[in-house]
């Protein structure tokens, strides 16, 4: 069911703000002093920034645990700020990684009677149960991970092939989340091996080649698997920039790579044992590997040969290996994460020190997401003021957190536990953007991505999110905000309680709304546009309060100092 378009009053001040957000994307201007040459990402610095080690010690303003939360979380909530003040950065981080899981998707979608045969080739519960964990989890920290990690190692849902695509796509986020605080390494595994990636890169039931017919195994995963997953396309010194020979980039690898790779990924597919595909069981199972389909002659690839004779199993395990060891991955990998929590831009002494943990937590462990993620969070240039300040610092939100971050705010719930919001795909009603509905596996937007003739292009930044944003999905992002805001939608509830007490006082509203969704970041300019214009409303009762909350809301969720988060 799609949000339809009205004719509330709020509507139009949602229309009037939609000219803020696209000034946030240099929309009309070159001007690099315009918001989105601030704010696009970090510009590089002189290298000299460190890790701060103060972050326990320091006083936390509720401004800066939002602004934290705002990096390590899928939204900051009054009991999140109040959390991360009592515990400092480090001790939050701690007690988030010590969490437990909560439901998976995929007992939450048997729990809701989609298992049945009915199901078989719908994707039928799959937003309920991605909205769900985004919005309710306890473990908001891993959920902020799984979903970078989704938009890092792409699957969308709409790409899958064979029955039971909801418990397909429930699977793979799982396997996400179940590795979201573990070993990259380990990831790779369960990312080569799920029935998802093998449908969404066509290698499930990739067979070695075939002479008589002149065929050859698939290639998809093996190039995306170097390109997107692992070590990208050129070479990189450890701080993420290219490595130049005569001025010019180096490749990482070449066609003769792709196919070596391609070899090693032949002999997987469903593991039915004990089973049939009339049931999602087997979706939730790695892929079996077979061996008389596996190509079982050598394979050799970046500089490395697999010898003749191994099972697909082992050959894999030799292939991700390499990979593993390969010097591009901790700047290729940590880049992209710094990018998904913090900054668009960061310095290259940022991905430096980012890479060096990737490569070393400490105890000598490559890969461990879990001293990554802290690494990335705790790092100067995540938590500096004077940085978060400076020029081009920070990153667009994309749609999914802007939502989230309203709906962890207020503390939304699902009255009858169905958490209909649906596929939010759709760019002119909705949010332009949905979990796991990336078109293709290049993800919504690219790390590169650069607004043509832009002010974030004139300042020489990149910005990924802006590759969504344009003045249809501006208009269907405030519009469907709006709706959310006012009414909620279908089973879905907010909770402004926290709210009312404040609604008669414009300034002390926007204030906490200030705080809690916008960390702060909201001029006072911006503020003295607003305050006017909400103390001019009506006020006194419960039902003039709710429209003053309506109108502040809307106008918070459209402002540029929102939309892009430092």
């Amino acid at each position: 069911m799609e949000t339809q378009t009205t004719t509330h009053p709020l509507a139009g001040a949602a229309i009037l703000a939609a000219p803020l957000m696209l000034a946030a994307c240099g929309a009309g201007t070159n001007d690099p002093d315009q918001p989105a040459a601030r704010s696009a990402g970090a510009m590089a610095d002189n290298g000299q920034r460190t890790t701060t080690a103060a972050s326990t010690a320091q006083v936390i303003t509720d401004a800066a645990a939002s602004r934290f939360l705002a990096q390590a979380s899928m939204g900051a909530s009054r009991e999140q700020i109040a959390r991360v003040k009592t515990l400092g950065y480090v001790g939050w981080l701690d007690e988030q990684f010590a969490l437990p899981l909560s439901q998976s998707r995929w007992d939450a979608l048997m729990a809701s009677g989609f298992g049945t045969a009915a199901n078989r080739y719908l994707q039928s519960g799959f937003d309920a149960c991605a909205w769900r964990k985004l919005i309710t989890a306890p473990d908001t920290l891993r959920q902020r991970v799984v979903l970078a990690l989704s938009e890092i190692l792409v699957v969308g849902i709409d790409g899958l092939t064979g029955p039971w695509r909801q418990f397909g796509s429930a699977a793979w986020l799982d396997m996400l989340e179940a590795n979201a605080f573990g070993n990259y390494r380990t990831l790779l595994q369960g990312v080569s091996l799920s029935t998802a990636m093998g449908e969404f890169l066509s290698f499930r039931g990739n067979m070695k080649a075939n002479p008589t017919l002149g065929s050859l195994p698939d290639e998809n995963y093996a190039r995306e698997l170097m390109q997107l997953f692992t070590i990208g396309l050129v070479q990189l010194n450890l701080d993420g920039s290219p490595k130049l020979a005569n001025g010019q980039p180096q490749e990482t690898y070449g066609l003769a790579d792709i196919t070596g790779l391609a070899r090693v990924f032949t002999g997987w597919d469903y593991d039915l044992a004990g089973g049939t595909t009339m049931t999602p069981d087997y979706r939730r199972r790695p892929m079996a590997a077979i061996d008389k389909r596996h190509e079982t002659g050598a394979k050799t690839f970046l500089g490395t040969t697999i010898p003749a004779g191994g099972s697909a199993a082992s050959d894999m395990k030799a292939a991700l290996d390499t990979l593993f060891a390969h010097p591009n991955m901790a700047p290729f990998v940590g880049r992209q994460l710094i990018q998904r929590l913090v900054t668009s831009n960061p310095s290259p002494a940022y991905v430096a020190r980012v890479a060096a943990v990737f490569n070393n937590d400490g105890r000598g462990v490559k890969g461990n997401l879990q001293a990554v993620i802290k690494a990335i969070l705790l790092d100067d240039e995540a938590r500096s003021p004077s940085v978060a300040a400076g020029a081009g610092a920070g990153k667009q939100r994309e749609p999914i957190l802007r939502f989230t971050a309203w709906a962890r705010a207020f503390k939304v719930t699902s009255t009858n536990n169905a958490w209909d919001i649906g596929n939010t795909s759709n760019p002119t009603v909705r949010l332009g953007q949905s979990p796991l509905r990336s078109p293709s596996v290049f993800n919504f937007f690219r790390p590169g991505y650069v607004p043509p003739g832009s002010a974030i292009a004139n300042a020489g930044l990149v910005a990924p999110e802006f590759q969504l944003t344009n003045e249809m999905t501006t208009i269907g992002y405030i519009n469907f905000m709006e709706n959310m805001v006012v009414r909620g939608f279908a089973d879905i509830k907010p909770d402004y309680s926290t709210l009312l007490p404040l609604a008669d006082n414009g300034a002390l509203l926007l204030a906490e709304l200030n705080t809690v969704l916008a960390a702060g970041q909201l001029s006072d300019a911006t503020l003295a546009l607003l305050t006017p214009a909400l103390n001019s409303m009506p006020y006194g009762t419960e039902a003039k309060r709710l429209n003053r909350i309506y109108a502040a809301q809307v106008l918070v969720l459209a402002a540029p100092e929102f939309i892009i988060q430092h």
